[in-house]
């Protein structure tokens, strides 16, 4: 399928599963608006080899003001926002009862209000054209829990709830809202996982096993690539009568 024409707002896209995103549907002629924090020269060079326009905003999202600021410039720039991949996230693992207060209210800011601040600012335009996708990048821990990490579970069951909701009051129109819901993906926030758990065992290779093993069956990571296929689904024909879904990519875990 073609995304010429189309343009779309990728958050945390400035490397790993918002980059990948971000390849994919800058591969179908879509013009890509990238936010993220450091460098992002890498990152705009890899996509402009696909022909496309390519901008960034380096919006920190746990500020309404500044994600204001973000789409002001798409509209700006571009003309519209008609893709918005709500991608970007941030982690921290502690038991409830030590959760640092500030690490909870950043997490809340950055995992799901950032998507619903998104979200409000974007459906406008999507409407008034008559055409637009959200894609909720949320997590199988959107579906289920795991220990120690209270904030992050919370907030990706509010990205899944909250894409019910948009999924419903958009049913009757040519604007969609779904989520997708990933496994393991090798990030940086899995790395140090992994690098945590070979500081104790003396096995990186051993760690990552383990670490894929407790959850994932297939034993192997989702990729970046994978997720951006699936978001290039949910904006072609064939996707459009996904409405509401979360859809989890997961190597088994949520079988099991």
């Amino acid at each position: 399928m073609t995304l010429s024409g189309k343009t779309a707002l990728v958050t945390g896209s400035t490397s790993g599963i918002g980059l990948g995103i971000a390849q994919v549907l800058a591969k179908a002629g879509a013009n890509i608006l990238l936010n993220g924090f450091g460098d992002p020269g890498p990152a705009i060079a890899t996509l402009k080899a696909s022909g496309v326009r390519v901008l960034h905003h380096p919006a920190d999202l746990s500020d309404v003001a500044q994600i204001e600021q973000m789409f002001s410039l798409a509209e700006r720039e571009f003309g519209a926002v008609d893709i918005l991949v709500n991608n970007a996230g941030i982690q921290h693992v502690a038991p409830v009862e030590q959760f640092p207060v500030e690490a909870w209210d950043k997490i809340i800011a950055l995992n799901l209000s950032a998507v619903f601040h998104g979200s409000r600012l974007a459906l406008p335009g999507m409407r008034t054209r008559g055409w637009g996708r959200i894609v909720n990048i949320a997590s199988v821990h959107g579906l289920v829990g795991s220990t120690g990490k209270a904030a992050y579970v919370a907030a990706k069951h509010g990205v899944v709830g909250l894409t019910k909701v948009i999924g419903l009051e958009t049913a009757t129109s040519n604007v969609t809202c779904n989520a997708i819901c990933p496994g393991w993906v090798l990030t940086p926030l899995v790395q140090k996982q992994i690098d945590d758990r070979a500081a104790v065992s003396g096995d990186l290779v051993q760690a990552q096993h383990d670490l894929l093993a407790e959850k994932q069956p297939s034993l192997a990571f989702v990729t970046p690539q994978h997720l951006g296929e699936l978001v290039l689904f949910l904006c072609s024909e064939a996707g459009s009568q996904v409405r509401g879904a979360a859809w989890n990519v997961d190597g088994g875990w949520l079988a099991q």
